[in-house]
């Protein structure tokens, strides 16, 4: 999408991705080598009763979901940061997220005329309808590009 076509209230959706156990675990091993994301064993001991993807995968995942439905052909370029990310309920193996991304403002930069600015709401679902994600994002659009 262009920076034009998002309008103030709309919402953005990705369809399911299903988690697999092993990219959770691939992913946990590379960055977030926590016992409960990589020791199914212990994990089944543990708080969460079986392993539970690393968080920052499921924020990796809305990301990818976010580009796949909005950004892969706009004019974004990037992020300044995210706000309020919350991870709600455990992810697990199985899982099928979807993305709802609300879009909550829109507006050019008061100092540079060729910079759009989007903050938007992404929550990520799972089958059951449990969210298991919220966070806030803001990306940066170069209106004088053409990109």
């Amino acid at each position: 999408m262009k920076f034009s076509e998002f309008e103030v209230g709309m919402v953005i959706t990705h369809p399911p991705v299903v988690v697999t156990e092993e990219e959770m675990l691939a992913f946990a091993r590379s960055y977030d080598p926590q016992w409960f994301h990589v020791d199914a064993e212990r994990a089944k001991q543990g708080r969460w009763d079986g392993l539970i993807a690393s968080g920052w995968l499921t924020c990796s995942m809305a990301m990818r979901m976010a580009v796949d439905a909005a950004l892969h052909d706009s004019e974004s370029f990037g992020s300044p940061g995210l706000e309020k990310v919350r991870w709600l309920a455990p992810v697990r193996p199985g899982d099928a997220l979807r993305l709802e991304a609300s879009v909550d403002s829109k507006r050019i930069s008061s100092s540079r005329d060729d910079l759009g600015i989007i903050r938007w709401s992404w929550r990520l679902f799972n089958q059951r309808g449990e969210q298991v994600l919220e966070l806030e994002a803001t990306s940066l659009f170069d209106l004088g590009s053409g990109a």
